[in-house]
């Protein structure tokens, strides 16, 4: 992975990811989720259905600004068409823009410009795919970045939420390693096609925990906004 890929993936990095739990908290509730064991089987089907659509379009849009045909707008509404949760919707659109106003300041560009100028509230996978471009990275390295983001929020979120060993949730991630690679090979094989024929993994099990947290957010106090 490039340099840029690991700063974007950063807990660190001011993106807002940290407020999402990534549909965990709900699924946490509904007792879904009460350990390491079903953590694992969470995040393993978390990276293979939101994890591989944000690795696809992000691929895209680093691939976009690399050839510059970046066409912003039917990038955004194409991704918002294989995302059929409002909610799902809000969340990604609310890190696009945190991770927006970082990058502005680490990679200023008359590229990230014109993408919030045509998408003030542009998607996450989109402007961080953008912004991996625009530091030197490459396809494969966005969608790594954002592989590693689907499933290290959650878990950042059950060691908060259920009290869990760290220990035990990071080697949970780290043997996840070879299917991250996995799926953002995939998804940078498909990075050149017309964004209305990118790929369309589905998760109806995480749109509907997401509409439900949605739900429950507006009428109790809960420790995650997604």
């Amino acid at each position: 992975m490039d340099v840029s890929g690991l700063l974007l993936a950063d807990s660190r990095f001011p993106g807002g990811g940290h407020v999402h739990s990534g549909g965990l908290e709900e699924a946490v509730a509904r007792k879904l989720v009460t350990g390491e064991a079903d953590l694992a089987a969470f995040l393993v089907g978390r990276l293979h259905t939101a994890g591989e659509l944000a690795a696809v379009f992000a691929a895209a849009a680093t691939s976009a600004v690399h050839r510059g045909k970046a066409h912003w707008r039917e990038l955004d509404a194409e991704l918002d068409a294989r995302t059929p949760s409002p909610a799902q919707r809000k969340s990604s659109r609310a890190q696009g823009r945190g991770t927006a106003r970082a990058g502005l300041r680490a990679w200023p560009s008359p590229v990230l410009d014109r993408l919030l100028e045509d998408t003030p509230r542009p998607h996450h996978p989109i402007v961080l795919g953008a912004l991996t471009a625009l530091a030197g990275g490459e396809p494969q390295d966005s969608a790594l970045s954002v592989c590693y983001l689907a499933v290290s929020g959650p878990a950042g979120a059950a060691v908060r939420l259920l009290g869990l060993d760290p220990f035990g949730v990071n080697a949970v991630i780290a043997r996840l390693a070879d299917a991250m690679r996995e799926v953002a090979a995939t998804a940078a094989k498909s990075a050149d096609l017309d964004p209305s024929d990118l790929p369309a993994p589905g998760a109806p099990g995480l749109d509907l925990l997401a509409e439900a947290h949605d739900r429950h957010h507006q009428e109790e106090v809960r420790l995650f906004v997604s």
